[in-house]
Formats: C-alpha cells, structure tokens, sequence
C-alpha cells in the first residue's frame, strides 16, 4: 500500500515561502504533487498535516488539503486493486488532475516542470517562444483548434513580427511539439490531434554557419599581453579549446578533483557523458596559474561560480549563463581587439575553432569521443562546417587553368 501524506517541500521560494505537495511513498521510492499553494513553515502543522490558525486562510485551505488527500487515496486504491505492480510514480500519475486541456494552461505546466527540473536555460528560451505563441493566439483555446493550418500561419507570424531567423522559428515550433507531447502524456489531449509528423509539420532545421578560428588566430590570442580579467577571459577560452571544445559550463565548474594522474576525468552537463583528456603542456601552464590561487573550502579551478550554490540547479544555471554573457563581452571588446581578431569571439567559438582546425586531420569516430556526441551523425553533421579540402580541390581542378 502506498504511503501518502501532505508535506510542505524543502526547496524555499524567494518570499520564504515552501510549496505545499502531497508526498506518494512506495517501496521506499518517493514522488510528489504540487498543490500549488506556499506556506511559511510557522504557518505548517507537519504532524498533523494541516495548516495552522495563524494563516489567514487555514480554514479554507485544510478544507481543500483534505479533499486532495481524499481524491489521492482513492485513486491509489483503485490502482492497487486493479495492478499487480504498482510504484510511486505510478501512483502519482493516476492522482494527478488532468490539468492542462488548454494550450495555455499546459504551457504555463510545461514551464513550471523545467523550473522544477532546475532546467533554467531551456525554461527561460522556452518562455521566451510561449509568450510569443500566447501574442499569436491571443485567447486561450483548446489543443484539437492548433490546427497544422495555424501552425503554419504561426511561423509567418513569427517572422514577420519579430524579425527571427528560420532557425528560431523551427524552435518556436519545437516548443510546441514539445507542449503537445507533455498534454498527450498526461492524458490532456488525444494524440489523433497531435500535428507533427509525417504527412503533418515536419520538424527540419536549416543549416547554420559556424566559423571557427585558424591556427594563426588562436596563436594570437595565446601571445598577447593581457592583464586582470581580459588575462582570465582569455584563459577560459584556452582551457576550453586545448579540452577539444568543451563547453563553456563545464569549464566553470571544473574541480581540482576532477584532475588525476596528467589527464582531465570530467562528466559533460549536457549529456552526462564522462570520459577522461590528456593534460596537455599549455593546458597545464595556464592550470598552474590558478593553483597558486587555490581557497580553502572551494574545490573549483575557476573563480567565477565559488560563491554559486550548485546544489540549486534552476539559480546555478540561472547565474552561470550571466557569467557567460559578461566572460563574452570581455573576449570580444578586450581580448580580440587586443589580439588583432577580427571574428567574433565568444567562448562557444573555442568549440567551433577546435573544429575547424581539426577539419579532416582526425577520424570522424575519435571526434564523434572527443566532443562526447552520443550519435555519431551529430559529429558528421557538425564537422562538415569544416571540412573544406575535397571541395576546395574539386573546385580549382575546374578554375585552376
């Protein structure tokens, strides 16, 4: 029998508020509900799972505590006298409201669960392309009218009005897909609406530029003399293309630990992938900077992010993309001009110049490791921004006269 109880969350909102759920217990697995309400914990009775006198609205909120709970352990004794197995999560799904049947409502729900997920980059582009479908719909409607029709006039809408490119666009339309979806598996929607597909929207997106720097370039920005944070910008960027392009968010959160014996052990944040790097000389020089600089107490390499609490993954992320956007601003106002670089210069483009100086010098499978892709289309995909020797050589065996 499943364990249910109402609990107030340990996560504290911004007001010193905590969420209110109802906790499903099951084979020592856990799962929760919000109520969508927030209490003070002084205004929390935990043992007896009600709300004290002291809230203005005790009354009224016991009254709907006691309801939900009613309405929860219901559903989970039909599910326990209907299934042979039953878990925590599976339990929770039957509890949970069919909320959501409207576009609206099931877009606000998927960006409450990205913020609950601790997801802060896709929950805020995420918001970004809501608010623009919500401006395009104007009123809330039901998921059976967001015809492919109105899709296809959404998209028009989208470049017309706010000057995107196609690219954005087709992600406008991935958040939709990906609003649907969550509205079918939640039983909000029947899937024979669903307008993505074959025969239905097709998802395609258009190729994008990337340019990296040449080798030339990247000597450029090793040798100048830099000082104080255009110094650390530039570090960062090194760091990040002597480790084959890594991602500018693991960079920040290396760990001294996360160095054994020469080589680099660290699991990438976007897929979790873990793989270990050689330290290479120069790798190795700009390391030795920062362990001089070593705090008591911090295991990070970088400065950047120590005062960050990464235990709190939507604010982590939430500051480390500041973090980014001020590093960015100092590689591209200070250390290129200092260098003599004219390309843009951001820290992403430590990836793309690993890419482009790598071209067709390393086979497509150590690169598909290297850069820690899980399909190895991704790779062939992605390297072929730079590979330019067939073509260069087909085209001047024809001009070349």
């Amino acid at each position: 029998m499943a364990s249910i109880k109402v609990v107030l969350r340990k996560k504290k909102n911004k007001d010193g508020t905590f969420p209110l759920a109802i906790r499903i217990t099951k084979d020592r697995k856990t799962s929760f509900i919000h109520l969508g309400q927030h209490l003070k914990e002084k205004d929390w009775d935990a043992s007896n799972q009600k709300v004290k006198k002291s809230h203005p609205n005790s009354i009224r909120l016991n009254n709907y505590i006691l309801k939900k709970l009613s309405e929860a352990n219901d559903k989970s004794l039909e599910l326990e006298s209907t299934k042979r197995v039953v878990t925590a999560k599976s339990v929770s799904q039957k509890i949970k409201p069919k909320s959501g049947e409207t576009v609206f409502s099931q877009a606000d729900l998927f960006l409450e669960r990205l913020k609950e997920a601790g997801k802060y980059n896709r929950w805020n582009n995420e918001k970004s392309n809501i608010r623009h479908l919500k401006a395009f719909l104007k009123n809330d409607i039901a998921f059976q009218e967001l015809t492919i029709p109105m899709l296809n006039r959404y998209k028009t809408f989208l470049l017309s009005n706010y000057q995107i490119s196609e690219r954005t666009a087709i992600n406008h339309l991935v958040t939709v897909r990906s609003i649907f979806s969550q509205a079918i598996n939640e039983g909000a929607c029947d899937a024979k609406y669903y307008p993505f597909g074959k025969g239905k929207i097709i998802i395609k997106f258009p190729e994008s530029k990337k340019i990296g720097l040449t080798t030339d370039e990247v000597r450029k920005i090793e040798e100048v003399e830099l000082e104080g944070r255009a110094n650390h910008a530039r570090n960062l960027w090194l760091i990040s293309f002597y480790f084959a392009g890594m991602r500018v968010s693991d960079v920040l959160r290396l760990n001294w630990s996360d160095f054994h014996d020469g080589r680099l052990y660290y699991t990438m944040g976007k897929n979790n992938k873990t793989d270990s790097l050689k330290v290479s000389e120069k790798a190795q020089k700009i390391l030795d900077i920062y362990e001089n600089e070593r705090v008591a107490n911090n295991d990070l390499v970088f400065p950047d992010i120590r005062h960050v609490d990464l235990s709190d993954k939507f604010e982590a992320e939430k500051k480390i993309k500041t973090r980014i956007k001020v590093v960015d601003v100092i590689l591209r106002n200070d250390v290129a001009l200092a260098a003599g670089i004219k390309k843009k210069l951001t820290m992403h483009i430590a990836r793309h110049t690993f890419g482009n100086i790598s071209g067709d010098r390393i086979p497509i499978q150590m690169l598909q490791k290297l850069y820690r892709h899980t399909d190895i289309k991704t790779t062939i995909g992605y390297q072929a921004n730079f590979i330019h020797k067939d073509t260069d050589d087909a085209l001047e065996s024809v001009i070349g006269f």
